[in-house]
């Protein structure tokens, strides 16, 4: 009797997971990597407006 095991539909269906699991942690790992890169976007920005903020009530401020 044939091991159940080594069935070639279910050996199909293993593999079939294992790339979907790669596909997964492949996505899961770049939505981190873009949120993280937006975060540091985000904060970079934040600095720059509050220096033109900054600029601005200066100039405001000679007048």
């Amino acid at each position: 009797m044939s091991d159940p095991a080594s069935h070639p539909v279910i050996e199909r269906i293993e593999r079939a997971v294992a790339r979907i699991e790669k596909a997964a942690a492949a996505r899961a790992y770049s939505a981190d990597r873009i949120a993280r890169r937006h975060a540091a976007l985000r904060e970079r920005m934040e600095e720059a407006v509050q220096a033109l903020d900054e600029l601005l009530a200066r100039e405001d401020a000679k007048r």
